[in-house]
C-alpha cells in the first residue's frame, strides 16, 4: 500500500471494519463449541457425535483457504472480502434452517469455507498499512474481532441457544455477516491484488519448508486450546456440576483470558517473534496440564481456563512469522494459517472424543491438550533449527523471525 493510500484511508476504520468480520466468525467457530450439548440432544446425537459438526466446519476451513487464496490470487482485496462474507452469511443462515443432521453437517462445511482466506486477505491489508515493527500488533488488532467475540458474540449465542433453541446462535451470526460486508464496502481501502500476483506464484508457499514447518506448529500446537474448549459446557455440566446458566459466563471468562493473550503475544512478538511463540506454546502446555486437576471447582476452574484462553494468542505471532518466510506467496501462506488452525480445531475435539469415547472422562481433554501442545513446540524448535542450518548453508540470512 503506497504512502498515498495510507494518506487517504482510516486505519482505524479500516481495522474496526476487518475486526468485525473476525468478530462474527469467532461468534460462530466457538459458539458452536458451545452449542454442541445443545443441538446433541435436540437432534439425539452423542455429543462426540454432535462434535462432528465443528469438525466439519473445520473441514471446510482447511479446504476452502488455501483453494479460495490460490483462485483469487489476482482479485482486488476488498472486493475478495466482501465476496467471502456473503457466502459466511449465506453458509451460516442455512445452518440455522438444516431440518436433518446431515445437511447440518453439509451447511458447517460450507460456512468453514470462506472463513480463513478472509482472515488471512485481512491480516495483509492490516499489516500494509502500518511500519513493519508494528505487522504484530496490527494483526492481533483484527484478530481481536475474534477474541472479543469470545467474550461477548459467544455467551450471547449460547444464551440464546438455551432460550430461544440453538439454531438462533447461526443466525446471529449470519446477521453479523451482512453488517461486516457493508463495513468493508465503506471503510476498506482500494487495494489491487500484489503485482505479479497469479494462482502459480501463490502454489510456490508450498515449496517452502519453514511455511509448511510453521503451518504444522500451529496444526498440532493450537489443537490443545480446541481438545478442552469443544467440551467444556459438558465438563461444567456433567464434572463441575453447575447450572447451565453458569456457561455463558466461564466461556465470557475464557474470551477475556484470549483477548488479553492475543495482545500481549502480539506485543511480545514484535519484540522477539520466537520467544514469543516458545513461551506461548509452553504456557499452554501447563495451563491445559492444570485443567484436570481444577474441573471439579468452578472457581478454579475458571482461572484455568483464562489461562487456556491467554495462551491462545499464538495465533497472530505464527500468522506474522508467516509473512517473513512466505516471500512473495503471502496470500496462500495467510490464508493456510487458518487452514492449520482449523486442522487443529479438528484434531482436538476429535482426540478429545475418543478419550471420552474410551472412558477417560471429561477432563482427560486436559492431558490431550497438553501433550498437543508439546507437540507443537517440538516441531517449532525443529523449524528453528532447520532456519538456522538454511542461514549457514547458503551464506544468505533468511528474513528474521
Amino acid at each position: 500500500m503506497t504512502d498515498q493510500q495510507k494518506a487517504h484511508t482510516h486505519p482505524a476504520l479500516v481495522i474496526l471494519a476487518l475486526a468485525m468480520g473476525a468478530f462474527a466468525i469467532g461468534t460462530t467457530e466457538f459458539a458452536a463449541m458451545s452449542l454442541v450439548p445443545y443441538f446433541a440432544r435436540d437432534l439425539g446425537l452423542s455429543e462426540p457425535e454432535a462434535g462432528h459438526a465443528i469438525s466439519t466446519y473445520a473441514l471446510g476451513v482447511v479446504v476452502g483457504a488455501p483453494v479460495i487464496a490460490v483462485l483469487a490470487a489476482k482479485l482486488p482485496r476488498r472486493a475478495l472480502l466482501i465476496g467471502l462474507m456473503a457466502l459466511f452469511a449465506v453458509g451460516n443462515a442455512l445452518s440455522a434452517m438444516a431440518p436433518t443432521y446431515p445437511l447440518l453437517l453439509l451447511f458447517r462445511f460450507i460456512s468453514g469455507l470462506p472463513h480463513g482466506a478472509y482472515f488471512g486477505i485481512a491480516a495483509l491489508v492490516a499489516a500494509s498499512m502500518v511500519p513493519a515493527n508494528k505487522r504484530a500488533q496490527s494483526v492481533a488488532l483484527v484478530m481481536s474481532g475474534l477474541t472479543v467475540a469470545t467474550i461477548i458474540g459467544v455467551p450471547l449465542a449460547n444464551w440464546l441457544g438455551q432460550a430461544f433453541g440453538w439454531r438462533t446462535g447461526f443466525a446471529i451470526v449470519s446477521v453479523l455477516a451482512v453488517i461486516t460486508m457493508a463495513l468493508v464496502a465503506l471503510y476498506a481501502p482500494h487495494q489491487k491484488a500484489a503485482e505479479g500476483a497469479s494462482p502459480m506464484r501463490e502454489l510456490g508457499a508450498l515449496r517452502r519448508p519453514q511455511v509448511l514447518l510453521t503451518l504444522l506448529t500451529g496444526a498440532i500446537g493450537f489443537g490443545g486450546l480446541f481438545a478442552v474448549y469443544t467440551y467444556i459446557a459438558s465438563t461444567m455440566i456433567e464434572v463441575t456440576k453447575v447450572s447451565e446458566h453458569l456457561v455463558p459466563v466461564v466461556l465470557a471468562v475464557f474470551g477475556v483470558g484470549m483477548t488479553v493473550g492475543n495482545l500481549f503475544w502480539a506485543w511480545a512478538a514484535d519484540r522477539s517473534l520466537n520467544k514469543a511463540a516458545i513461551g506461548a506454546l509452553l504456557f499452554s502446555a501447563f495451563a491445559l496440564a492444570l485443567f484436570p486437576m481444577a474441573a471439579s471447582n468452578v472457581w478454579t476452574l475458571s482461572v484455568v481456563v483464562v489461562m487456556i484462553g491467554f495462551a491462545g494468542g499464538l495465533g497472530t505471532i505464527l500468522q506474522t512469522r508467516l509473512m517473513d518466510v512466505a516471500g512473495d506467496a503471502q496470500a496462500l501462506a495467510a490464508a493456510a494459517h487458518h487452514s492449520a488452525f482449523n486442522m487443529a480445531n479438528a484434531l482436538g475435539p476429535w482426540l478429545g472424543g475418543l478419550a471420552i469415547s474410551a472412558g477417560y472422562g471429561l477432563t482427560s481433554t486436559g492431558w490431550i491438550g497438553m501433550c498437543l501442545s508439546l507437540g507443537g513446540l517440538a516441531i517449532f524448535l525443529v523449524t528453528l533449527a532447520l532456519h538456522k542450518r538454511e542461514n549457514e548453508v547458503s551464506g544468505h540470512p533468511l528474513p528474521a523471525c
